[in-house]
């Protein structure tokens, strides 16, 4: 449940917001032409992009490139409150900001992920810390102040990117890339999402997804998925140590009775007497 809301906007567009959440909640984005700067300040969460899962906690920040996502905002300890602060990048507003000093916003990016995690907690949060003063005093703030927080934001990022330049940071963030229905499932497999989070990650309708899915597999979402977490149960089974609560709780069963039944109507015999077997063999 949203909390409270404040933001500034540069040329009609919401540039840096500020919004205070009560857990649990979902938060689902398409970022068709921007990249985000998020930090939370309270909180934790897992963030799901199209090819990979993150965690995040407080004071810690990420970067998300174009794109689809959501997070899993959830109660941590005995809070459910959330603060997080979001600055949105356009590719048209940096273009303006920057003018020729970058020469392209559209290259070819070697970094294939999503979600890049900022570094330099310190440097990071003393710039949200000024930020925070404007969200708060919001008649002093002008367009070409706005503009300069957006410099200094980017070339923090730069400062603690390991060898990030400015091209090659908006050539990571704003380069486009081909999804894969093969890429998210494969990716997120073991992530403990539903088929609709999958169809949302690949910028589907459910119904579409479903259908290249049984193309591609010849099988149907759930139980294909479902086929390759009993086959890695199987193989935790053979070669760790783990207990079955364990190997059931890292295969994405979260009802034990509910792993057991389905191992054994997968391979006639229980988790228990498939570890024993190996053993004896």
């Amino acid at each position: 449940m949203l909390q409270s809301h404040q933001k500034l906007e540069l040329e009609n567009k919401c540039l840096i917001e500020k919004v205070v959440l009560e857990a649990p909640f979902r938060y689902s984005v398409r970022f068709h032409d921007e990249a985000c700067f998020i930090y939370f300040l309270k909180g934790v969460a897992t963030i799901n992009s199209p090819v990979e899962q993150i965690h995040i906690g407080p004071k810690e920040a990420v970067l998300l490139k174009c794109g689809s996502y959501f997070a899993d905002l959830l109660k941590y300890g005995t809070s459910g409150e959330y603060e997080i602060l979001v600055v949105h990048l356009y590719p048209a507003m940096l273009r303006k900001i920057y003018k020729h000093e970058i020469p392209s916003f559209v290259k070819h990016a070697e970094n294939k992920s999503f979600i890049r995690k900022a570094g330099a907690r310190d440097f990071i949060q003393k710039f949200v810390e000024g930020i925070h003063y404007y969200l708060d005093n919001p008649a002093l703030v002008n367009d070409e102040l706005l503009e300069l927080k957006v410099k200094e934001l980017l070339l923090l990022l730069v400062q603690t990117g390991n060898g990030l330049s400015i091209t090659s940071l908006f050539s990571e963030l704003f380069t486009p890339r081909e999804i894969s229905i093969k890429d998210v499932v494969n990716n997120h497999l073991f992530s403990g999402i539903s088929v609709e989070d999958l169809a949302s990650l690949c910028n589907v309708s459910l119904s579409t997804f479903n259908r290249a899915f049984q193309n591609l597999y010849n099988d149907t979402p759930a139980s294909y998925i479902k086929m390759k977490r009993l086959q890695r149960a199987r193989d935790l089974l053979s070669m760790s140590t783990l207990t079955v609560s364990e190997i059931a709780f890292q295969t994405c069963f979260n009802d034990v009775g509910h792993f057991s039944r389905s191992f054994k109507a997968a391979y006639r015999c229980s988790p228990t007497a498939y570890r024993l077997a190996i053993k004896k063999g």
